[in-house]
């Protein structure tokens, strides 16, 4: 007499410990989430060589800045023994003039710094946004030193007495807005900020999707 064939029983479901997947090996995960950055010391090794390269450009502004900026005409008037100058158009505009050309010229450098900053390291980081900040900066005032340094002469009474009574020459190179100088720092990390933004790197999706905590179908 035959025992009844009776098909084996279903496998029972696997405990809570069992369900969770194998974790991948060390040289998987490494390969997919341990990309996180270079090293602190590397990003700041390239975080100081961003703020040199930034802030020595700033002579370029300088120059840029000299040979753009009007000039202020003034006129020196001789009364016995004594000098005095006076702006030959009072009226004139070439004083806001010189402080706006310096802040559109350094708005387009911040633009551009941060442009080449981000096609050559393509991620962000403390290191670098500070680097892009104090370069600036540092560049700014280059600039504005150069430019006074090799405009006009700073001293208006000789340079009066130099050209003569009723003669016109031009006023130094001065900079009346000085917050004209963060103007490359600001743009600098505006515009890093939004190709970070629109270009950056992207986290990684979680691991383990279809997990037993994952979420059911629609």
């Amino acid at each position: 007499m035959t025992a009844p064939l009776t098909p084996p029983p279903p496998p029972h479901d696997q405990s809570p410990h069992q369900a969770w997947q194998a974790p991948p090996p060390d040289g998987a995960a490494a390969g997919e989430y341990g990309q996180d950055g270079p090293g602190m010391k590397t990003e700041l090794r390239e975080g100081a060589v961003i703020a040199v390269a930034v802030a020595v450009s700033g002579v370029l502004l300088g120059f840029l800045w000299l040979w753009l900026a009007p000039h202020v005409p003034l006129v020196g008037e001789q009364s016995g023994k004594n000098w005095a100058v006076y702006l030959k158009d009072s009226e004139g505009e070439q004083a806001a003039g010189v402080d706006g050309t310096f802040t559109l010229l350094a708005l387009a450098f911040g633009v551009v710094s941060a442009v080449v900053v981000f096609l050559w390291r393509r991620r962000g980081g403390v290191p670098l946004v500070v680097a892009l900040g104090a370069g600036g900066l540092l560049a700014s005032l280059l600039a504005w030193r150069l430019g006074m340094w090799l405009g006009p002469e700073s001293d208006v009474i000789a340079h009066a007495k130099a050209v003569g009574k009723g003669v016109t020459f031009s006023a130094p190179l001065k900079l009346g807005a000085k917050g004209a100088l963060l103007a490359w720092s600001l743009s600098a990390l505006v515009v890093h900020l939004g190709l970070m933004a629109l270009f950056g790197p992207r986290d990684p999706e979680p691991p383990y999707e279809d997990g037993p905590y994952a979420a059911p179908p629609a």
